[in-house]
């Protein structure tokens, strides 16, 4: 005898149905674990010097001090992300990576000093730090914007830089564009950290600051400066990001870019920057090619 299924009993099995499609799918939009590179350099941790006050790139509460460095607990970001998924794929779990702090005048001497095994800190690869440490990438490429206040309907873009007062972070590609492209024309500020060029933005002791646009989407994007400070989305430069290593590490470069390639082809990589910079409203780019 054929039973007839009551509409709720057809809605239910749908609804099952619909559930066991959608999870044999996978869940979109996921960072991936890696497949481990074969005959990787061999690591048992990891040091890994990020930006502690990045929003959307890298973000970080220090917990103390260890040989000399700030380190720090519930690291997230893309760059930590993407720090993340290259462990993996050189062998080391996310529970044996420890963060350290790494602000722009500070990156060159982690390495240097072996303070750190890798940098990914919105790192711009430039022929002047290449020959000091040694990047792979890039995995990203960013370009120099500015961010102002809201209000502030003069400053339409970098053509009315003259006569203004610009923050930058100290020993940033930020600063030195600037520098030698309105030398005589603008005054900079150039304190150790970006949140700092933010709260002076705030309140009026600069006219903007500026450094990669999703940086200063990221911090556009908090709560506290919602309505307040705008990015003008007119980039001037291009930014190509790299992890730093120490001067020397041809084989550990390759095996780096073996893993950002992988990270990009599976999805990981889109699936972060649409999670952490995504929501301010930031337009993700198209990828770079690792190595070129």
């Amino acid at each position: 005898m054929r039973i007839k299924a009551s509409p709720l009993t057809r809605l239910a099995v749908a609804a099952v149905s619909l559930g066991l499609l959608l999870t044999g799918c996978g869940s979109p939009g996921e960072v991936k674990d890696p497949t481990p590179i074969a005959g990787a350099t061999t690591f048992s941790a990891l040091k890994i010097g990020i930006s502690f006050d990045e929003p959307g790139l890298g973000t970080a509460t220090p917990t103390g001090d260890s040989d000399g460095v700030t380190i720090g607990k519930d690291a997230k970001g893309f760059d930590v992300d993407t720090a993340t998924y290259i462990a993996k794929a050189l062998g080391v779990p996310a529970e044996s990576i420890t963060w350290v702090k790494a602000d722009p005048v500070d990156r060159e001497r982690l390495l240097e000093e072996n303070k750190v095994n890798l940098v990914l800190s919105s790192y711009t690869i430039t022929d002047e730090r290449k020959r000091r440490i040694d990047f792979a990438g890039p995995y990203f490429m960013a370009h120099q914007d500015l961010l102002v206040r809201r209000n502030d309907e003069e400053l339409t873009g970098p053509d009315r830089l003259k006569g203004r007062t610009l923050c930058a972070a100290a020993n940033t590609t930020s600063a030195q564009n600037v520098l030698s492209r309105y030398q005589g024309d603008v005054a900079l500020v150039q304190p150790n950290t970006f949140s700092e060029c933010v709260k002076r933005l705030v309140a009026g002791d600069v006219d903007a600051v500026t450094t990669d646009d999703v940086i200063l989407a990221g911090f556009a994007a908090l709560p506290e400066y919602k309505g307040v400070l705008r990015v003008l989305g007119q980039g001037f430069s291009d930014e190509p990001y790299g992890i730093g290593v120490p001067k020397g590490s041809d084989q550990l470069v390759a095996q780096i870019n073996q893993a950002l390639t992988s990270y990009i082809a599976d999805g990981s990589w889109k699936a972060s920057l649409e999670r952490n910079v995504g929501p301010s409203g930031y337009k993700i780019p198209a990828p770079p090619t690792p190595g070129k």
